[in-house]
């Protein structure tokens, strides 16, 4: 394969603390440093939550803002994609942060089955942030936990509510949603060629330690790949992972084994359609 493999490093989450592993980044000034080794390292996005003083999930504006400008300074050319996840806020406080036109932003397209609460996205909410997408020009990544987001995704596109071609990540593993199976997994790749073109960019992410199944599995097969502390805190059973840029660089270093180029940033950025940086 000679397509590039864009990496995206998941860098903090709404759950992992220190408790969980001392190397999850919390405060604005660790996520940064966190993503500037990742990005050093090889990852060309970097998929955002924010903490508030206490370290819990927020979508406070304010501090999306810090991070990202931080971002800029230190890791010109990374693409920033900030979270719309339902653990930091109620509602469309989620996409309060939507107006710092970041490059993307994670959007659902459907509820699912959490391991303790219903992952709630309803439709109105869901073409309300789509709509706020596309006024503050950022590309939504879609994250599909069912095979029904993925075909609400192409609903969306038809509609206009998507204006390029939808940029699907297929997540497995988390509790009580979709488990890392093979088979479903092929399937989406197929739904996603059929729904949108055989040269549809996808990604994958794995939770826990389906993470490096599913990087494997994305890179062999053509598509982009997550990694990162959000999803999963270790290396393996016994060896917490020392920061971001270790969980980047197994990854890079799958991407070797099937002899795939790592994306820069330049090329993600055209890969995605993104706009340029000058």
């Amino acid at each position: 394969m000679t397509n590039p493999c864009i990496i995206c490093v998941a860098i903090t989450g709404s759950l992992p603390t220190k408790d969980n592993n001392p190397a999850v980044p919390i405060s604005i000034s660790e996520q940064i440093e966190s993503t500037q080794e990742a990005f050093e390292a090889g990852a060309s996005i970097a998929h955002c939550h924010v903490r508030d003083d206490a370290g819990k999930p927020t979508a406070d504006p304010e501090r999306y803002a810090r991070l990202k400008e931080g971002l800029e300074t230190h890791c010109p050319g990374m693409i920033i994609q900030l979270s719309t996840g339902g653990r930091s806020g109620a509602g469309r406080e989620r996409g309060a942060m939507l107006n710092l036109s970041p490059d993307m932003a994670s959007i659902s397209v459907g509820s699912t089955n959490f391991p303790a609460r219903v992952y709630e996205n309803a439709p109105d909410l869901v073409d309300w942030l789509a709509a706020e997408m596309i006024v503050h020009d950022v590309k939504p990544e879609v994250e599909a936990f069912d095979l029904s987001h993925i075909l609400k995704a192409k609903e969306m596109f038809g509609k206009g509510q998507i204006k390029t071609t939808p940029y699907v990540q297929f997540v497995m593993g988390v509790k009580n949603a979709m488990p890392v199976d093979r088979d479903v997994f092929d399937y989406y790749i197929h739904t996603v060629h059929r729904l949108f073109g055989a040269d549809a960019p996808w990604c994958a992410a794995g939770i826990g330690p389906n993470q490096i199944v599913l990087n494997d599995w994305a890179i062999s097969s053509g598509g982009h790949a997550r990694t990162g502390l959000e999803d999963n805190v270790r290396l393996d059973r016994d060896t917490l992972a020392p920061s971001n840029a270790a969980l980047v660089q197994r990854t890079v270093e799958i991407c070797e084994k099937y002899e795939r180029p790592v994306a820069s940033w330049a090329e993600a950025r055209e890969i995605l359609g993104l706009r340029k940086i000058v």
